[in-house]
C-alpha cells in the first residue's frame, strides 16, 4: 500500500493534488493500491470523494502526535510519497523510524534530506542543489494526465483563447489577464478553478465576449477546443503543450520562473514573466503558433508516469 501524502489548499494551490491523481491512476493501472492523506480543504475532499479515492484528513503541522507511525501500521503502509513542496524533518523523521522507503516531489523543505528518492520533474535552475539520496530531476519525469494521447491536434492559426490559471489562482491572477486581454482588443474563454475566491473582482472586469467557465470535467477537452492558452507554471502548461496547445505562461510564484524560462526553451510556449511585473503586450498576436504547437508536442511526452511508478518499484521490494 503506497500513501499519497499531499497539501492541497487556497494558499498552496491544487497542483500537487491533480499531480497526485494522475500518479494514482497509473497506480492502479499497475495494480498497485494506495491511499490518500490530506488537510482538511473541503474542495480537495469534494474531488476525492466524487471520485471514490480512499482517503483520510490529517493534519500536517503536526510533528508531534506521530500520526504518520500510526497510518502507516493501520493502513500497512509500504512505502510513503510526499507532495507539499516543503516537508519538515521531523515528518520525515518518522517515515524513516517506520523503516519503508520516502519519496518526495520537488521539495525544497528540510524533509526532503531525508528522501530516498527525490522527484523533481519541475526543477530547472541548474544552480539550484536539491536534497535527497537519489534524484531524477527534468521533464522526463512529469505525471501528466493520459487523456492527452486522445486530444492532441496542430494549432496553425489563433481563433480562440483560452485562460486558466489554477485549481485556486491564488493571487487573483486571472482578473489581471482578463483587464490585459481587453487592452489588448481580445477576449478569451475563462476557466475557473474549484477553489477560486476572486469572484466579485473577476465580475467587475468580465464583459461582453469573454466566456465563463466553472467545474470544467476536463480540462484537457478543453485544451483541444482552442488555440492558444493563458496559464501558470505549474504542470497545466506541460498538459496544455503536450497535447499540441501552445501557451502563454505567467509566474505565479517566484519558483516558476525557471520553470516558464525552460517551458520556453522546449518551444511550445512563451513565458511573460512573474505576475506582478506584468506589461502591455502580453504576447504578439502573430505568435508562430504552428511552430509552438508541434515543438509542444515532440518535446514533452507523456511517458513519465511509467518512468516514475518504476522507479517506486524499485524501492518497494
Amino acid at each position: 500500500m503506497f500513501a499519497l501524502c499531499i497539501e492541497s489548499s487556497h494558499a498552496r494551490g491544487m497542483g500537487h493534488l491533480y499531480r497526485a491523481l494522475n500518479l494514482a491512476d497509473g497506480l492502479a493501472k499497475a495494480g498497485l493500491s494506495y491511499t490518500f492523506y490530506l488537510n482538511d480543504h473541503a474542495t480537495s475532499r469534494q474531488i476525492l470523494v466524487e471520485r471514490g479515492v480512499p482517503h483520510r484528513v490529517v493534519n500536517l503541522e503536526d510533528f508531534t502526535g506521530d500520526w504518520e507511525t500510526s497510518l502507516i501500521q493501520q493502513d500497512g503502509i509500504t512505502l510513503w510519497l510526499n507532495d507539499r513542496l516543503d516537508t519538515d524533518i521531523r515528518h520525515a523523521e518518522k517515515i524513516k523510524a517506520a523503516d519503508i522507503p520516502l519519496v518526495t516531489f520537488d521539495d525544497r523543505g528540510t524533509g526532503a534530506t531525508l528522501a530516498d528518492l527525490h522527484i523533481a520533474a519541475l526543477a530547472f535552475d541548474t544552480q539550484e542543489r536539491l536534497a535527497g539520496i537519489k534524484l531524477l530531476r527534468g521533464a522526463d519525469y512529469l505525471i501528466l494526465n493520459p487523456q492527452i494521447s486522445d486530444y492532441t491536434r496542430l494549432r496553425k492559426q489563433l481563433v480562440s483563447i483560452l485562460v486558466t490559471m489554477g485549481g485556486s489562482d491564488t493571487y487573483g491572477v486571472t482578473v489581471k489577464m482578463v483587464q490585459l486581454l481587453k487592452e489588448m482588443g481580445m477576449t478569451a474563454t475563462i476557466v475557473l478553478g474549484p477553489a477560486f475566491m476572486h469572484m466579485d473582482l473577476l465580475d467587475e472586469v468580465l464583459t461582453e465576449g469573454f466566456t465563463l467557465k466553472r467545474g470544467v470535467p476536463s480540462m484537457i477537452e478543453e485544451f483541444y477546443r482552442h488555440d492558444l492558452a493563458i496559464t501558470g507554471g505549474g504542470i497545466t502548461p506541460f498538459e496544455a503543450n503536450a497535447s499540441g496547445l501552445p501557451c502563454v505562461v505567467i509566474a505565479n510564484e517566484l519558483f516558476e520562473i525557471p520553470v516558464g524560462e525552460a517551458l520556453q526553451k522546449l518551444g511550445g510556449s512563451l513565458f511573460s514573466g512573474h505576475h506582478e511585473a506584468l506589461s502591455l503586450p502580453l504576447f504578439k498576436t502573430d505568435l508562430p503558433l504552428e511552430k509552438m504547437s508541434l515543438a509542444g508536442r515532440h518535446n514533452i511526452g507523456l511517458q513519465g508516469t511509467q518512468r516514475v511508478i518504476e522507479a517506486l518499484l524499485e524501492l518497494d521490494k
